[in-house]
């Protein structure tokens, strides 16, 4: 029980800049808190007293707004940042060194009794207001970004954003860039790496997109061209497509449109 607990004081200090020693995490840390109460509701639970464990995991959520269902499984070092307003449901099970922040919700998406809740692995960090939900996998090293809707399993060391979710990037070796984070102190903003793309992924898809349109554009102008060189009696031209004249009109005839109601 020591062992956890200096575990978690470590932890808060390493991800929390704010935090100053460990009397301030233990006296004003509600995710502290809430984490220290679901171990033992969740002894409780698994000893059959359901009824007590449920009663015990309400005072926590009046106590700090965190409500955490006595039946869910959560590994070491793991830390709730602000905490207000998380929501982690019966079967969700969270991994070794996890981060959420608040007002994520590990929720569920069916009725029917079973495993209905996320599994996240080692190493996952969920932004603000994210939700992950079913019984999908967030593998190890994943980052879900702040207001992300995640209903689709997540790869290993993937960063996801968007609603829904959608994979923006995917980090390798994040365990060493894990390591070099926290020895530099690097804040991963809510699940949003530093050098995560500022592009939409979709506008990102869609630019590659119509820069291919152009491409071709010009290769079929070329092929027209070469094709007059040799048959001069036919007319084979082919107009010009403006529209399709990307890098001058792009954002005049495309993206101004996709703003409008």
């Amino acid at each position: 029980m020591f062992k956890q607990l200096r575990e978690t004081i470590d932890c808060v200090l390493q991800r929390d800049p704010a935090a100053r020693n460990a009397f301030e995490i233990l006296t004003n840390y509600p995710g502290v808190h809430a984490i220290f109460i679901h171990r033992l509701s969740h002894r409780l639970w698994n000893g059959n007293w359901k009824w007590l464990a449920r009663t015990l995991s309400t005072f926590s959520r009046w106590w700090t707004g965190i409500e955490i269902h006595p039946g869910a499984t959560i590994g070491r070092r793991f830390f709730i940042d602000h905490g207000m307003g998380v929501v982690i449901g019966e079967t969700a099970v969270i991994g070794d060194d996890c981060t959420l922040y608040h007002g994520v919700t590990l929720g569920g998406t069916t009725w029917q009794k079973g495993k209905r809740h996320p599994t996240l692995g080692n190493d996952v960090v969920v932004g603000a207001g994210a939700k992950v939900l079913g019984p999908i996998t967030v593998a190890n090293g994943a980052r879900i970004g702040s207001n992300a809707v995640v209903v689709k399993d997540v790869p290993e060391g993937a960063t996801m954003v968007g609603i829904p979710a959608k994979i923006v990037s995917v980090d390798q070796d994040y365990r060493r860039h894990h390591q070099q984070s926290v020895e530099q102190k690097i804040f991963d903003a809510y699940g949003m790496p530093k050098d995560t793309p500022d592009i939409d992924p979709m506008q990102h898809a869609i630019n590659h997109m119509l820069d291919d349109i152009d491409l071709l554009d010009k290769k079929i102008q070329t092929l027209c061209a070469a094709i007059q060189q040799l048959e001069g009696h036919h007319s084979t031209d082919i107009p010009p497509l403006e529209c399709l004249n990307i890098r001058e009109n792009r954002e005049k005839k495309i993206f101004n449109g996709l703003d409008k109601p």
